[in-house]
């Protein structure tokens, strides 16, 4: 079966459900739901319930998608996603992203979890993603050229789209929370890098590290969308003062930091809203 027929079969189990065509879709991690970021009138339909789209085995990743409005605003929010390293391929891991573009949306927010290679960006803090390094060895347009979904070869100069990430900033000033800015590397996990790479990364120019979102990211720009992504520093990568992640910090500080993010994601829809 063709990519594109699987497209279309996820978004029509999606349309069995609901008709509302969502604008904005967001991708969020541990932590937040579609109602800590003020999405209002939510059907909620688990990934089980959509073909082609693979259910996360990751703690705190639930594996559902809310569909709901925010203002005006149609919007839809992927709570949990699938990774590489547990053994997806490209194709299955942004399944979801190509199913939403499919079914209308113009613009992905992308939040992740991330360890940070500068000593300054501590556990907690967020990081508006300015550019990233794909380390994966995976690309999701690779392939036969699927007909319909985007050019054979996509621009990335723009990946993170420069009128969005003003709209980030701004909704940051106006609830009066803290965002650095930064560049994050993705391996295909899920080793946490050693102190070695970790040197060697950061020298490359990454400040953040993480095992997501840039699959996700190059498939959106790749049929036409804008994309902004949001990283929450859960811990300081190996060898840096000392650090030894693991998953539990991670979650942790994920949480933690929910609040926050949440505040932010939701000023944004708001500020995307009004545009």
């Amino acid at each position: 079966m063709t990519l594109s027929r699987r497209i279309d079969e996820a978004c029509a189990a999606v349309r069995f459900v609901t008709d509302l065509v969502p604008r904005v879709g967001l991708v969020l991690g541990s932590g937040l739901g579609a109602a800590s970021i003020g999405v209002e009138d939510q059907v909620v339909i688990p990934y089980a319930r959509i073909p082609h789209v693979p259910m996360p085995s990751v703690q705190g990743h639930r594996g559902e998608l809310s569909l709901g409005r925010v203002g005006k605003m149609g919007v839809a929010v992927l709570s949990g996603r699938v990774h590489l390293y547990e053994g997806h391929g490209v194709e299955d891991v942004v399944m979801a992203v190509r199913m939403l573009a499919r079914l209308g949306m113009e613009t992905l927010v992308v939040t992740n979890a991330a360890g940070s290679t500068r000593p300054q960006l501590r556990p907690g803090a967020l990081v508006l993603v300015t550019d990233h390094l794909n380390l994966t060895g995976e690309d999701p347009t690779r392939g036969p050229e699927a007909a319909g979904l985007g050019p054979r070869f996509t621009n990335l100069t723009d990946a993170y789209d420069p009128g969005l990430l003003a709209l980030f900033r701004r909704a940051a000033a106006d609830v009066g929370v803290e965002m650095a800015e930064g560049v994050y590397a993705a391996s295909k996990g899920p080793c946490y890098e050693t102190p070695a790479e970790v040197r060697m990364l950061a020298s490359m120019g990454a400040d953040l590290l993480g095992m997501s979102t840039v699959p996700e990211v190059i498939a959106c720009r790749h049929m036409g969308l804008r994309v902004a992504a949001v990283s929450c520093v859960t811990n300081l990568a190996a060898g840096i003062e000392g650090s030894h992640p693991d998953h539990e910090e991670v979650g942790r500080i994920a949480s933690q930091a929910s609040g926050r993010l949440a505040l932010l994601v939701a000023r944004f829809l708001e500020l995307v809203g009004e545009a």
